[in-house]
């Protein structure tokens, strides 16, 4: 019996999420978190083959409760993410711990759910999804490009970790990306991020999406 590939998209009501949800809801079962956009998630669980959970993912606890109700996942895609703009001596000790908590930790806590089956099976894909600030760093985003930049370390190590299992961890560093959350920077700050995109422009939520699927099927 052939068993059903599942996605797991953590941050799935988002933009880049949103597109994650579509693109892999073809060929997958596609579960996917979210915390606010309810409007959001139900109509994206009036596609075929997805379903919506709501999660705060920096709650521990909450997460292993979900993730254990399924079998297994065969792709896991750490999207969910929180931005700011501020100086750094203007971050708060809670601002701070709030970005690496949903930036970071929760991508930890979802990975550790659901890396055990996958072990077990010797097959699965993760992938990260940070940013260019995380390799570069940003200007008054002190707190954002430190949590990105601890993603890609996280992804960097854990590859080498799992990589004898038979699973396979990347991560993603785009520029910017059109969405909600940049909707916040002057033109001439996302044409600043653009120039690490390929061909110097915005990418679309979809361009982010293609990416990821690339690195699967390579």
């Amino acid at each position: 019996m052939t068993l059903t590939k599942r996605a797991l998209i953590i941050g799935g009501s988002g933009a880049i999420g949103k597109a994650l949800v579509r693109e892999f809801s073809s060929d997958y079962e596609v579960i996917f978190t979210y915390l606010n956009n309810e409007a959001c998630a139900s109509a994206l669980e009036a596609q075929s083959r997805t379903a919506g959970i709501k999660c705060d993912i920096t709650d521990r606890e909450a997460v292993f409760k979900f993730i254990n109700e399924y079998p297994h996942f065969d792709l896991l895609v750490n999207n969910a993410g929180i931005s700011d703009i501020k100086l750094f001596t203007d971050i708060t000790v809670h601002e701070w711990n709030r970005m690496l908590a949903v930036n970071l930790t929760g991508a930890f806590n979802v990975t550790q759910a659901v890396l055990p089956t996958m072990i077990r099976r010797k097959s699965g894909v993760i992938i990260n999804v940070s940013s260019i600030w995380g390799e570069v760093g940003a200007s008054c985003e002190v707190h954002y490009s430190a949590a990105k930049a601890g993603l890609i370390g996280f992804s960097k190590a854990l590859a080498k970790e799992v990589e004898p299992s038979g699973i396979r961890v990347h991560y993603i560093a785009p520029g910017a990306v059109e969405s909600p959350m940049n909707s916040g920077f002057a033109e001439e700050e996302l044409l600043g991020a653009c120039i690490f995109n390929e061909g110097g422009k915005v990418l679309k939520p979809e361009d982010v999406a293609k990416e990821i699927r690339l690195i699967i099927d390579s």
